[in-house]
């Protein structure tokens, strides 16, 4: 099956067709539905075979479910330490965006910039250790493709770090090219290892591709040290190696400590470039066809240069090299007209430039947002483009692009980000950050992530929950509450149930609740959880229910302790009150049985004149209720010896009562 998904549609056009998705073991040609979840899509197939006879059965031709994810790379263990590890630059550099000022400002952001390069290098290195290691051919093949994938990522930020951060201006801005260069064109380290390993370099088979390697990388002292190895081992080019090495040496370069101006730095390069031209029109090295190709490399000879094209890798190599020796003082306004042609001339119309390339001349030409537009297109996942975006965002570059649907660019970006971040279980707490960074959008889109959230143990709800907490978002608390309460309920865990329904502040559920309470007191005759009811608090207060539940506990409580008067006037006013349910009345009826039969008079008359007026009460109602030709069960039996029992008991205690009532006012 084919399968369209996002490219850089999210930006404010689309250049191009999406991005082209096959699904294996899927037929294209027949029905498919689909649905959008928030980090994955669900696809199966809907068209079933037509009917062969009447009695024959539809069948799928496909009986399965696809799960299409959006950002697969969260699943990946190395990368995830690129997102852990990233987070925390991330949040730093916001917290410290109000100290930056002045020149330190631009110092500050570079070395953020460092450290988010770090973290890329990092990962790639590991990433190279497990596709070497790897035994299976697939695994490894992934992997060697995931590495090529972060090592073009941090070559494009290395060149954005340089242009837009650091601007670097005419004179410097070509050593941090040729840093640019040497850093991502490394294999010339492991070749120089193999050189110099063996006894005699100059036999090497490789040691003129390294010599010239080293003096299209600008690293001429390396290669003076290489010529002179030549030399002893060759009396008879000797002297060419020598007149060659000091015209390395006294190449000009502007280095980083020295104050000469760029004029002078011309002036000095135009009379070395003449110098140079004087021996090769003299044929100073005409007897050594490589000495004399490295000094028309010296001299920026394009011919040359476009030979050695294996060596050179790369059109940006190329491009380095080329402005090395012909343009060393380039300006960064005119860096794209030497970009475009050195890439015109590498490719030499035999190809077509690759989505790399694309970013990399965006770049040159300081389209910031098409290099972000074509980043978003080229790569997997929104973490580069979040993050670099962000950054750039800090150097004031973005200002003033904001994108068509209310938002701008750079919290665009991270809100996507954010999203993909959620889809993962653990993950998605470093996205809580990214979305609190964002100051239009954020709040909304967080308190949209977080409720889809599957709570599937109690510490991740509550981590859930504190987040919510530390934000005031008092419908999620609410939400994420009830969950949790129904769960517990499920689970037969009244105590936590409880606990959550008042967190929630859910007063229908908290008097759920203390119903199963009070439902399984009648049944056990004890209370689970007595610590949590016996500390209720204010808390009691959130439906009479509970209310009701708490002031019960506290008459057992205070019976238990022979506190018997204050016992029986908080079970006459639960009654009284009618706070507790009718079909709880007859329970504290019967409770008041063992204090109406104590030796001293607990009730008084007119205490004892309410107990019957609510055991008349019941019984009426009861007695409404009951259909005249019905049959009564063996409970009704014993209800009728209970009832008989609290009649002779109140009368007793009444006649009691009015006794001793009657004898304290006679005295």
């Amino acid at each position: 099956m084919v399968l369209r998904l996002r490219a850089a549609h999210d930006m404010e056009e689309l250049d191009g067709e999406p991005v082209v998705t096959l699904i294996p073991g899927v037929n294209s040609k027949k029905q498919m539905c689909f649905d959008w979840g928030p980090g994955e899509i669900l696809v199966c197939e809907t068209f079933f075979n037509q009917k062969v006879s009447e009695t024959s059965e539809m069948v799928p031709s496909c009986p399965f479910i696809h799960i299409i994810r959006k950002d697969v790379d969260v699943y990946s263990k190395i990368l995830r330490k690129l997102f852990n590890e990233s987070h925390g630059i991330f949040v730093g550099l916001q917290r410290i965006e109000e100290e930056l000022n002045g020149k330190s400002r631009k110092a500050q952001l570079v070395r953020v910039s460092k450290n988010y390069r770090s973290v890329i290098r990092a990962c790639m290195e590991e990433m190279h250790q497990v596709a070497l290691a790897g035994k299976d051919g697939a695994s490894g093949h992934q992997f060697s493709s995931q590495v090529s994938i972060l090592s073009a990522m941090e070559l494009i930020w290395n060149l954005c770090e340089i242009l837009f951060i650091e601007v670097a201006p005419a004179g410097p801005l070509l050593l941090h090219l040729l840093d640019w260069v040497r850093l991502h064109v490394c294999e010339v380290d492991s070749l120089l290892a193999d050189v110099l390993g063996t006894g005699n370099p100059s036999k090497h088979e490789s040691f003129w591709n390294l010599v010239t390697i080293l003096v299209l990388q600008g690293r001429l002292d390396e290669a003076r040290q290489m010529l002179s190895r030549e030399a002893d081992a060759n009396p008879a080019s000797g002297d060419m190696c020598h007149i060659l090495g000091d015209l390395m040496r006294t190449m000009p370069i502007l280095s980083p400590g020295n104050t000469q101006t760029l004029t002078e730095l011309e002036l000095k390069w135009q009379h070395w470039r003449e110098e140079c031209e004087r021996h090769l029109q003299d044929n100073t090295f005409a007897a050594s066809p490589a000495l004399e190709s490295l000094c028309k490399i010296m001299l920026g000879d394009e011919a040359t240069l476009l030979e050695q094209k294996e060596l050179l890798n790369n059109w940006y190599h190329f491009l380095v090299t080329r402005l090395l020796y012909s343009h060393p003082t380039v300006k960064p306004i005119d860096l794209h007209i030497y970009a475009q042609s050195s890439l015109d001339m590498f490719l030499g119309g035999e190809s077509s430039p690759e989505p790399l390339d694309n970013i990399l001349m965006a770049a040159f030409e300081f389209d910031i947002h098409q290099v972000i537009k074509e980043c978003s297109i080229a790569l997997s996942n929104w973490w580069f483009v979040a993050h670099l975006t962000d950054l750039l965002d800090h150097c004031r570059l973005l200002q003033s692009h904001n994108l068509y649907f209310g938002s701008n660019m750079r919290e665009f970006l991270l809100l996507e980000y954010a999203s993909g971040l959620f889809a993962h279980h653990s993950l998605w707490q470093l996205g809580v950050d990214y979305f609190d960074h964002c100051p239009e959008l954020g709040r909304v889109s967080l308190e949209l992530h977080i409720e889809r959230i599957p709570l599937i143990t109690e510490q991740k709800a509550l981590k859930v929950l504190r987040i919510c907490e530390q934000r005031q978002m008092t419908e999620q608390v609410r939400s994420i509450c009830k969950v949790l309460a129904m769960k517990a309920l499920r689970d037969s865990r009244l105590g936590s149930a409880l606990s959550w329904s008042i967190r929630a502040k859910d007063a229908a559920f908290a008097t759920l609740v203390s119903d199963r309470f009070l439902r399984d007191y009648c049944e056990h005759g004890c209370f689970s959880d007595l610590d949590l009811i016996d500390n209720l608090g204010p808390a009691m207060m959130l439906s009479d229910r509970l209310t009701f539940l708490g002031k019960y506990r506290e008459f057992h409580r205070l019976y238990g302790e022979r506190c018997f008067s204050g016992a029986s006037a908080l079970l006459l006013s639960l009654m009284t009150s009618r706070i507790a349910p009718r079909s709880f009345w007859m329970t504290l009826l019967t409770d008041a049985l063992p204090l109406l039969e104590q030796k001293q008079v607990i009730f008084s008359a007119e205490q004892t004149y309410a107990l019957m007026r609510c055991l008349e009460d019941l019984t009426s109602r009861k007695l409404e209720c009951e259909e005249p030709d019905a049959q009564k069960p063996q409970d009704d039996d014993i209800e009728t010896t209970k009832l008989e029992m609290l009649r002779l008991a109140l009368a007793r205690n009444l006649a009691r009562a009015i006794i001793k009532e009657g004898s304290l006012e006679g005295s």
